[in-house]
C-alpha cells in the first residue's frame, strides 16, 4: 500500500483536484487515489472524513495532511525537491509563484461561465466582456512566461511544474468551449495536451459514468 493518498473529485468536472493529482503524479512516486462523487448525497460528509475543509482535493502522506491545491504543490515541492516543481532560478520561481497564486485566486468569471467538463463535445460558447477579459490575461501570462522562462522546454518555465498544473484545467476549458486563442496560447494548449499524465487524467474522465447537470452547458 503506497504512504501517499490524494483523495479527488469527479475527475471529469474538478478543476481543482486536477492540478493537484498533476503535481502529484510529475514527482514519480507511487500513490494512491480516491474519487469521492461530488454533488450528491454523503458526498460532503465522506469528504470531511479526509480534509478539514470539507473540499477535495487533499493529500495524505503519512501521518501529514494537505488541503488545497496550491498547498499540496508547495508540500510536494519541499517533500521532492529533486523534481523541480518550482522552477529552480529565483527569478522564474517568483514569476511561477505569481502566476500560480493569480490562478489561485482570480479568473472568477471564466471558472464560473466555462465549467471543467472534459468531456464537453468540443463547440464554442459565446464569452461575456469579462471572460473575454480573463481569457486574454492568460494569454499575456502564458507568453510573457514562455518569452522569459520556457527555453528548456514546451512548458511555462521549461519543464512542467505547479504553474503548468494550476493552468492545465484553463487549456481544458479553452478547448471544451471552442474559446478562440492566439498561436502562442493554442502552442502551449497542445504542449499540455501532449502530457502523458493529463492524457491519462483526460481518458479517465471521459469514461466516468457521473453526470452533473449544472456543469453539462
Amino acid at each position: 500500500m503506497a504512504d501517499i493518498t490524494i483523495y479527488i473529485g469527479n475527475k471529469n468536472y474538478s478543476s481543482w483536484s486536477l492540478r493537484a493529482w498533476l503535481m502529484l503524479k510529475q514527482t514519480g512516486a507511487a500513490f494512491e487515489s480516491e474519487v469521492i462523487p461530488l454533488y450528491v448525497p454523503g458526498s460532503k460528509e465522506k469528504i470531511l472524513t479526509h480534509s478539514p475543509s470539507g473540499k477535495v482535493p487533499a493529500l495524505r502522506h503519512g501521518e501529514i495532511t494537505v488541503w488545497d491545491s496550491l498547498a499540496i504543490g508547495e508540500y510536494l515541492a519541499e517533500a521532492f525537491p529533486k523534481v523541480g516543481l518550482w522552477p529552480a532560478a529565483p527569478a522564474a520561481r517568483a514569476r511561477a509563484r505569481s502566476v500560480s497564486a493569480e490562478m489561485h485566486a482570480g479568473f472568477a468569471n471564466l471558472r464560473r461561465h466555462l465549467p471543467m467538463n472534459m468531456r464537453r463535445v468540443r463547440t464554442p460558447r459565446p464569452l461575456t466582456d469579462e471572460v473575454g477579459a480573463d481569457v486574454a490575461r492568460i494569454a499575456v501570462l502564458w507568453r510573457d512566461c514562455r518569452q522569459r522562462f520556457g527555453a528548456g522546454g514546451a512548458f511555462l518555465f521549461g519543464g512542467f511544474g505547479i504553474a503548468d498544473a494550476m493552468y492545465a484545467p484553463v487549456v481544458s476549458r479553452l478547448r471544451s468551449y471552442g474559446v478562440p486563442i492566439d498561436a502562442d496560447a493554442a502552442a502551449y494548449c497542445d504542449a499540455i495536451e501532449r502530457h502523458a499524465p493529463y492524457r491519462e487524467w483526460a481518458a479517465a474522465a471521459k469514461d466516468e459514468p457521473m453526470v452533473v447537470t449544472e456543469f453539462e452547458v
